[in-house]
């Protein structure tokens, strides 16, 4: 999935924002979740995003972890930006390995779709407000304005995750899926 949004996403207008076919996604999230062979190629790339944010929204406790869900809120109440950055490193230190290593795949995905923003109209802001729902949710339902303001503050974050992905992961980010 991430190879091809990897691949496709720069260049689609409006990727992670357009949803795939409701139809189609619940088709092939059936097939994935049997373990059937499934040809993401063949379908397109909104429904393989679709299915991805749907995918991250199933992880338990989310990517980010909703234990740290609060140090995550308060991170963009920090200083500058190097301190930001420092407090992003140490977070992302207290999360399972996986977690990591698919962190790092989804930043180098969503990195390649901004560089590239003028054509796919998404940049930093317009993927950290279609994609952070999806990666961190709080540990406990809350009120309708309390849930608006955290989507704002989570979404802030993405995005300043997005624009400063080399420097909190490594300038390695940039090249994860080789000469695709």
């Amino acid at each position: 999935m991430l190879s091809l949004l990897y691949q496709e996403g720069p260049s689609t207008e409006g990727i992670f924002r357009r949803s795939g076919s409701a139809k189609t996604c619940k088709e092939l999230k059936e097939k994935l979740d049997s373990g059937a062979e499934v040809d993401l190629a063949c379908e397109s790339i909104f429904v393989t995003a679709s299915l991805f944010k749907d995918f991250l929204r199933n992880i338990p406790g989310s990517i980010l972890s909703s234990q740290l869900c609060d140090k995550w809120v308060s991170v963009m109440d920090q200083g500058n930006n190097e301190e930001k950055i420092k407090s992003i490193q140490r977070l992302i230190e207290q999360l399972p390995r996986a977690n990591v290593v698919l962190l790092r795949y989804i930043f180098g995905v969503l990195h390649g779709i901004e560089r590239r923003s003028e054509e796919n109209q998404m940049n930093a802001f317009n993927l950290a407000i279609c994609i952070a729902p999806s990666l961190l949710w709080p540990p406990v339902s809350s009120t309708p304005d309390i849930e608006s303001e955290f989507t704002k503050k989570i979404s802030s974050l993405v995005q300043f995750l997005t624009e400063n992905c080399c420097r909190i992961f490594g300038e390695e980010i940039t090249s994860l899926f080789g000469e695709i």
